[in-house]
């Protein structure tokens, strides 16, 4: 019952409260973004869903588009911004997936969605984690996040598919907001 109905409906009630708490801070990042990007404070990337359905995630942008003299980006070290660096240490980038929680492309817990090329990769198991909405957060971010392998992290997802429910989805609510406090995870070492 709660995978069919109550989880949409505690995205609903969550993805509300969310924009409406945290509304000053997705507007001072938009603001800080605008300027410090020349105008474009949003990332759009196509990523699988639910069913691998592609939709287009939405994120503050936190690297410039500086190039070379080839006309090719500048690796991500060099294009990551101080303000980049703030936004992504504090998690505020993953803040305009509100919208698309709302929508309904996104869960507040789930997998995270990976990139569209990696469909073909994943072996039986691992298209498990296309079984439900890719999420905010999920129980591979709080348990490394980018510190643990992409083995690892597949376990992980395929393990919350498994097990999904309301208690397992609180629990991963709340360790979030200490992992996001704490900083923990976010980079591998001598990674932008």
């Amino acid at each position: 019952m709660y995978k069919y109905f109550f989880k949409r409906f505690f995205d609903i009630i969550i993805g509300v409260i969310g924009l409406v708490v945290f509304s000053p801070f997705f507007l001072i990042v938009f603001v800080a973004l605008v300027f410090n990007n020349k105008g474009t404070p949003f990332f759009f990337q196509k990523r699988p869903g639910k069913g691998e359905r592609l939709f287009n995630i939405i994120k503050f942008k936190t690297m410039n588009d500086k190039r070379n003299g080839n006309g090719n980006l500048l690796p991500d070290e060099q294009r990551l911004t101080k303000v980049g660096q703030f936004v992504r240490k504090t998690s505020l980038d993953e803040l305009p997936q509100i919208i698309n929680l709302l929508k309904g492309d996104m869960s507040v817990i789930g997998p995270r969605p990976l990139l569209p090329e990696y469909l073909t990769l994943y072996n039986e198991r691992q298209k498990k984690r296309h079984e439900v909405k890719p999420g905010i957060t999920g129980w591979a971010q709080v348990n490394g996040r980018n510190t643990i392998s992409w083995q690892q992290k597949f376990e992980y997802d395929v393990w919350y598919v498994e097990n999904m429910s309301f208690f397992l989805d609180v629990k991963i609510f709340f360790m979030t907001f200490t992992k996001v406090f704490k900083s923990e995870g976010i980079n591998t070492k001598n990674q932008a």
